[in-house]
């Protein structure tokens, strides 16, 4: 099938203009008994779900060695048996979990430890390389992020992994990253229509880095199918709200960010998309670094995702207007 494709940054690697988010699929992870996690999950619809993304045209991966406390890097690796070459892997490093008991344990962001935890992300993965290994501590002061630079450009020369990044919202850690090498060819931040990151894009311009955009539904809310009736459970991260999720309260959708759901969603269904196609060709509009990587559980999920890149971007216009509507021009 043919499908939109994007460069990863600078590496030049080919992808996909979509990817597929792999946190949903790890099922359970728990931090001091509260969910990190989106709920129970079925391994094999999963898997059915990786494998109608590369059907419909989807190449681009990404999961990270916590999601599920490493299932979902498990369930990734059996998915892509047989069809590695038809795949782009990018996961994490830098936060560790117990496979046991699925605990958040802590973080590791030193150079001694990125060797151990591409080596356990490699093993579930079933695979001898990672496409695209992304730092995974937001917030790590810059000074530590660089001390892993000369670790990571070894693992480069080794062939272990293509590629590497950094998944952060903020445009400092970012420049500061592309900067220090040119192995590093891509920035993972939040970006939505409801959640802009304009800087983060400016980074990623800038110094020709892929826009790695998790988050683009909004954790559900631009695919339609919550109202302020709505209420999730507490295996949910979505259901006990932590402090960093703004689009849910108490288990609710926020009503501020319903009535900005509504207020483009004529724009965003424009043409014949579903809302979650739209808001997913308004990411493209904005720039040609943008790779959006909404969450996928299921086969239908799938098939509505990637039905956007039938339709491509929103134009232009169709982009100032939503930015327009939502206060940003």
């Amino acid at each position: 099938m043919t499908t939109m494709t994007r460069s990863l940054g600078r590496s030049r690697i080919q992808v996909s203009a979509l990817g597929f988010g792999c946190w949903a699929i790890g099922g359970p992870l728990w931090e001091r008994g509260k969910p990190l996690g989106w709920g129970a999950v079925d391994d094999a619809e999963s898997i059915r779900a990786i494998h109608a993304a590369l059907d419909l045209g989807v190449t681009f991966f990404d999961t990270a060695n916590v999601y599920g406390a490493g299932h979902s890097e498990r369930i990734l690796g059996r998915a892509q048996a047989g069809r590695r070459d038809r795949v782009v892997l990018a996961t994490k490093f830098g936060n560790l979990a117990d496979e046991r008991t699925r605990e958040l344990t802590g973080a590791d962001g030193t150079p001694g430890g990125v060797r151990g935890q591409l080596a356990d992300s490699l093993r579930r993965l079933g695979t001898d390389h990672v496409d695209l290994y992304q730092l995974h501590l937001n917030d790590l002061p810059i000074v530590a992020a660089l001390e892993l630079v000369p670790v990571l450009d070894e693992l480069v020369s080794s062939g272990a992994i293509r590629a590497y990044g950094w998944s952060t919202d903020y445009p400092d850690r970012a420049t500061a990253f592309a900067m220090a090498s040119h192995a590093v060819t891509a920035v993972q931040h939040d970006f939505s229509v409801l959640s802009d990151a304009a800087e983060v894009l400016h980074v990623c311009e800038r110094f020709d880095l892929a826009s790695v955009n998790r988050g683009p539904l909004a954790m559900g809310l631009l695919t339609g199918k919550y109202s302020a009736a709505s209420s999730l459970g507490d295996d949910d991260v979505r259901g006990i709200s932590p402090d960093w999720m703004e689009y849910f309260q108490d288990g609710r959708p926020d009503p501020a960010f319903l009535e900005r759901v509504e207020a483009v969603r004529e724009v965003l269904r424009s043409g014949g998309r579903t809302l979650a196609q739209g808001a997913i060709g308004y990411l493209w509009g904005r720039s040609d670094k943008t790779i959006p990587i909404p969450g996928c559980r299921t086969v239908a999920q799938v098939e509505e995702n990637a039905g956007a890149l039938a339709y491509g971007p929103l134009t232009g216009d169709q982009v100032a207007e939503v930015d327009k509507l939502l206060g940003r021009l």
